[in-house]
């Protein structure tokens, strides 16, 4: 079989043949899902910010590879409570984060833009893929469960590879899976450091993903020129057509599910 990498042109490089996109908090509105979670616990989310840093304490040791995912869920139940002054039985433990993780997966949900998106990138020609820090089995049944099973080319997991991002190694196992250069490939997510500049500094094209806009900024200010920056998913077809460099990309109009891209816009 003949591959991409052999077939490409000297005019064709650069172009962009593929996007790849985060899960949690770029397709999937993962914040929610887990503020509905904590609140099947508590009654309330008002403990959301004790409950992001120990998530972001506990999930760092599953990405690197320290802990399986089942124990750190456990772990982090554990610890949260403790925070209060409770500290709870194996039993209790097991039994609350059956609560929180049932709550939660009957709460997950697609941001409005997600499908529109994933629309239009097929619809213009696009390879499509997902780069996500996430145990595989995990991340499959929610790509499942919000009707995405079969919405991909390549799923890259940081759980089965034993890499996450921002490493780059990440990013070139995405490219080499859809056979192609990084600079062939744009990547779209939801963390800066980790999705955005990861990707760059694989060689890839990124797209940061800024859903807050004005809040405070993941990155440093000025963003630098290498990172793109969209607000929400339905930015994302202007900006392969109009800014970032040779994109391969058809512009693609389609009444009601795919959003158009007005040429007008776009300079040069």
């Amino acid at each position: 079989m003949t591959s991409a990498l052999e077939v490409s042109t000297p005019d064709e490089l650069g172009q962009i043949r593929a996007v790849c996109l985060d899960i949690d908090d770029t397709l999937l509105d993962n914040e929610r899902s887990s503020r509905m979670g904590l609140a099947a616990l508590t009654g309330n989310d008002a403990a959301w910010p004790v409950w992001r840093r120990t998530t972001e304490e506990h999930y760092a040791r599953v990405v690197a590879g320290e802990t399986d995912f089942d124990t750190m869920c456990r772990e982090r139940i554990r610890a949260f409570f403790a925070a209060f002054g409770e500290q709870l039985s194996e039993a209790e433990v097991i039994a609350r984060e059956h609560v929180r993780m049932s709550a939660m997966q009957r709460a997950w949900k697609l941001f409005d833009d997600a499908v529109p998106c994933l629309e239009w990138l097929r619809a213009s020609g696009l390879r499509v893929a997902v780069i996500s820090n996430a145990p595989g089995g995990y991340q499959r049944k929610k790509i499942a469960a919000v009707g995405l099973a079969g919405a991909f080319d390549e799923l890259v997991l940081s759980g089965e590879l034993g890499v996450a991002k921002p490493d780059s190694r990440i990013f070139a196992a995405a490219c080499s899976a859809l056979d192609l250069r990084p600079e062939e490939v744009a990547h779209v997510g939801d963390r800066f450091d980790q999705d955005a500049l990861g990707a760059v500094h694989a060689g890839m094209h990124g797209v940061w993903l800024n859903r807050r806009g004005n809040a405070r900024s993941q990155a440093a200010d000025p963003v630098p020129e290498d990172v793109s920056v969209i607000t929400g998913l339905d930015e994302l077809p202007e900006r392969l057509v109009c800014d970032l460099p040779s994109a391969a990309v058809r512009p693609v109009y389609r009444e009601k599910s795919c959003p158009g891209v007005d040429p007008s816009r776009c300079s040069g």
